[in-house]
């Protein structure tokens, strides 16, 4: 069973083509246009051992467009290479510590798409990223994986650490939850079906 996914979506704002291998070896090409994104696309790659590759080009208003946009392609990536999560462990989470700032990742391929945003920062950009950009990249991700998920900053001083924590605990998050145990072909709900 390969597990990928290739997209693009095109609109007035925004043209993005992305790759999504779930059993990968942690390769990211990646090209947003917003290089602190880059960044921690990068580390949520490499903790989560998928291979992904991005290249997106947004309006010049602001990077709200761009990673906007690239939340919703990366959620239905993630949803169409899990096919019918068939032996998946579904549930997983981590306490990821980065310097002085602690973050948790909890999530569940449910079917359902929620998100629980606890992350209070404190600057209004870091780098070139605009820091209520994250909840907004989250809300389109989970929207379109059709996943439960939950973050928090558990506490932190530095705004760069605690999102970086974040990014590299949720690739190990999702790394655990899409991960298949040998053998295993069992869907993991009583429903017998997640949509």
């Amino acid at each position: 069973m390969k597990r990928k996914s290739t997209l693009s979506r095109s609109t007035t704002e925004t043209e993005i083509s992305l790759s999504l291998n779930l059993d990968g070896s942690g390769i990211a090409q990646i090209n947003t246009g917003v290089g602190f994104f880059d960044h921690m696309l990068t580390l949520f790659t490499k903790h989560g051992k998928f291979d992904l590759t991005i290249d997106a080009h947004g309006d010049e208003a602001d990077n709200h467009h761009a990673i906007e946009d690239i939340g919703i392609l990366l959620g239905k990536a993630f949803y169409d290479a899990l096919g019918d999560k068939a032996g998946i462990n579904r549930y997983a989470f981590q306490f990821t510590p980065m310097d002085e700032a602690l973050c948790r990742t909890c999530v569940d391929i449910s079917g359902r798409s929620y998100l629980v945003f606890d992350v209070p920062l404190t600057r209004e950009f870091i780098g070139d990223f605009e820091t209520e950009m994250l909840e907004e990249f989250f809300i389109a991700f989970t929207s379109n994986s059709k996943m439960t998920l939950h973050v928090a900053s558990l506490y932190g001083k530095n705004n760069h650490h605690i999102v970086e924590g974040i990014f590299k605990s949720l690739g190990r998050t999702l790394k655990d939850a899409c991960s298949i145990a040998a053998g295993n072909t069992e869907i993991p709900s009583t429903k017998g079906i997640i949509e």
